[in-house]
Parts: structure tokens; C-alpha cells; sequence
């Protein structure tokens, strides 16, 4: 199977396993995140996700050139039935990559290999990024004459400073993980061994978080992007009200006091 989806302790594992055409995007990989994403979205026993790829390469080197941008630019006709859903289905790409794809429950990306053009555009909406030391990012689409269409000219320039983002964008030069992390796009880098691990880590944390919060803090920074402060303001308080009224809210501060780990129901 193109992707592996697993749950364990509240967490979603997705796991692109193409290792031996380097996790690459063709549609059978891409219909299966779509599935994936919104069956974590809807599932209220998950509390974190962990994406990451199978073999000791690559995470993901974007979209596969010899299924996936044929049957998009029609050079062929779709073969099977995972590229006929795909081509039924206008907005597959967007779920996918996490592009437009509402989604406020936190997203872990375990990069244990170079994130290549899509595989480092689906970077963009992922909220912790664990990187393996020796892992490179890019997007070469331009090499090829074609657009980074997966959210890289809105999102890119939002998430790292804007000359660095364009000079990404434009020259299709790769960059690794120390550099990555440097401009801020990583959390950490680790050896390649120790990222799942690392990932593990922080999803463990945020699962024994308040749910309704941290799903809330979520949304506040994805919808308050791009609004005046005072706009920014208004809708933070519109979504953090509700959240001081439910029986997590209760339980938090009652567990602190009593020196216990609190047990959130998510309600």
C-alpha cells in the first residue's frame, strides 16, 4: 500500500511508503492521504498526528513526473481506478498536501529524508518539523518549467524571511536541514535514527494537552493570519470562550491543584 495509517495512544501515524520510488506523489499515494487526513480530522480518540516516510532516503520528493503530472497535464489517460478518482476529484491535491485542507488538530512532521518540491510543500501545514541531519529541501519546479502549485508562493514567503523564500522559489536550489533550520522551517535536527523518536516526543506532549484547547489555539493562528490586530483580537476571543466553559477547562486547573495528571474528556 502507497501509505501506511496506523493509530496508536491518540496518535495518527502516515507513513508515504514509496521508499523505492522515493515517496513520491502519484494518485493511489494521494487519494490515500485523502482519506487519511479526513478520518484523523473526524476520529476524536486522536489527538496528534505524525507524518513521515518509509525508507532511509527520502520523506517525499513531490509529485511522481511519470504518473501523477501526466494525467494532471493529460498527457495521458487515467489507467486505473486511483487515477480516476483522482482526476473526479478537483480538490484531491488541496486535501492531500494539507493545502486548503481545514484541519485544526496538530500536524507532527517526522522528515527523515530530503522533502522535495510537494514533499516539502505539505511542510507548509504541518505544526512541528523534526528533520534527519543530511536531509535537503527544495522546489525544483521551476528546473522543470512548471509551478509549485501545492501553496509555495502564498505560504513559503509567510513562514521564512521573503528574499530567502524567493531565492527557494526561483534558482530551484536545494537546501539542507541545517539551513532549514536555521531560517526557522524545522523545529529540530536530529540524526536520521532518532527523528521518529524526537517526533514521538512532542506528539505525546500535545496528546495529554487539552484537546478542545489545543485545537482552538490551532484555528486562532490559522484564521487570525492576515487580520488587522484588532480583527486578530475579536476572533481569538470569539474561539477562546468557549473553551474556558467546558469540562476540560475544569479539570486542568482542579488537576494542578490536587498534583495529579489531569483526565480530559474532551468536552
Amino acid at each position: 500500500m502507497a501509505l501506511i495509517f496506523e493509530k496508536k495512544n491518540g496518535i495518527a501515524y502516515l507513513t508515504l511508503n514509496r521508499p523505492e520510488a522515493h515517496n513520491a506523489l502519484n494518485p493511489e499515494l494521494m487519494m490515500a492521504l485523502c482519506d487519511a487526513w479526513e478520518e484523523y480530522r473526524d476520529d476524536d480518540s486522536l489527538r496528534c498526528a505524525i507524518l513521515t516516510g518509509a525508507g532511509d532516503k527520502s520523506f517525499c520528493a513531490g509529485a511522481d513526473l511519470g504518473s501523477l503530472i501526466p494525467i494532471i497535464t493529460g498527457a495521458i489517460a487515467p489507467r486505473n481506478d486511483y487515477e480516476k478518482r483522482f482526476l473526479a476529484n478537483p480538490d484531491a491535491a488541496d486535501v492531500a498536501l494539507l493545502k486548503s485542507f481545514e484541519l485544526y488538530k496538530p500536524v507532527i512532521a517526522a522528515v527523515t529524508g530530503h522533502a522535495i518540491a510537494g514533499g516539502m510543500e505539505i511542510l507548509y501545514s504541518t505544526d512541528i518539523r523534526i528533520a534527519a541531519e543530511g536531509a535537503k529541501f527544495g522546489l525544483q519546479e521551476a528546473k522543470w518549467a512548471i509551478f509549485p502549485a501545492g501553496g509555495s508562493s502564498v505560504k513559503l514567503p509567510r513562514q521564512i524571511p521573503y528574499a530567502r523564500a524567493m531565492e527557494i522559489l526561483l534558482t530551484g536550489e536545494l537546501i539542507d536541514a541545517e539551513e532549514a533550520y536555521q531560517l526557522g522551517f524545522v523545529n529540530r535536527v536530529v540524526p536520521r535514527e532518532n527523528v521518529l523518536e524526537e517526533a514521538e516526543r512532542f506528539a505525546g506532549i500535545i496528546a495529554k494537552n487539552g484537546p478542545l484547547a489545543v485545537t482552538a489555539i490551532k484555528k486562532s493562528v490559522i484564521q487570525c493570519t492576515g487580520l488587522t490586530i484588532a480583527e486578530g483580537l475579536e476572533k481569538e476571543k470569539a474561539l477562546a470562550t468557549p473553551v474556558f466553559m467546558t469540562e476540560d477547562a475544569q479539570e486542568g486547573p482542579k488537576a494542578f491543584k490536587e498534583k495529579r495528571e489531569p483526565e480530559y474528556k474532551g468536552r
